[in-house]
């Protein structure tokens, strides 16, 4: 039996994949573009964006990372699954989402998108580590 964390965190897994789904495809006004938009060159978008010179820029490169960092902690959580599992599912559902804004035509596929969300994912990864053995020191 799965313990109340893994289906509380199973919970919120659900809720916020669907909010980002959202977001990521019908959220902040997006309209259907005329064309596919992709980028499959490493680093391309992302050093476009440096020097941080513009609020977008910022709010580019902070929130594909932030954004992710929820997955990082509530994928092992939810599954009791260790980091390469994790990522694992984490890329198969990413890679999921940027095919889906590709195809509909909502977004566009970024293999900078990929990577930056990766580093979130990884980022709320380590989060948790920390806070677990934050928690475990502290029950002495």
């Amino acid at each position: 039996m799965k313990s109340r964390v893994a289906i509380f965190a199973l919970i919120l897994l659900i809720g916020y994949s669907l909010l980002l789904g959202y977001w990521m495809l019908w959220g902040f006004g997006r309209t259907t573009q005329p064309d596919y938009s992709y980028n499959l060159v490493p680093f391309l978008t992302i050093t476009s964006y440096f020097p941080i010179r513009t609020m977008s820029s910022w709010i580019n490169i902070v929130g594909n990372i932030a954004v992710f960092m929820p997955f990082g902690m509530l994928l092992p959580l939810a599954f009791r699954i260790r980091f390469l599992k994790s990522l694992g599912f984490f890329l198969a559902g990413l890679c999921l989402l940027e095919v889906t804004q590709l195809l509909s035509r909502q977004g566009s596929l970024d293999v900078d998108d990929l990577i930056l969300n990766s580093v979130g994912f990884t980022l709320g990864y380590g989060l948790l580590c920390f806070i677990k053995k934050w928690k475990s020191a502290r029950t002495y």
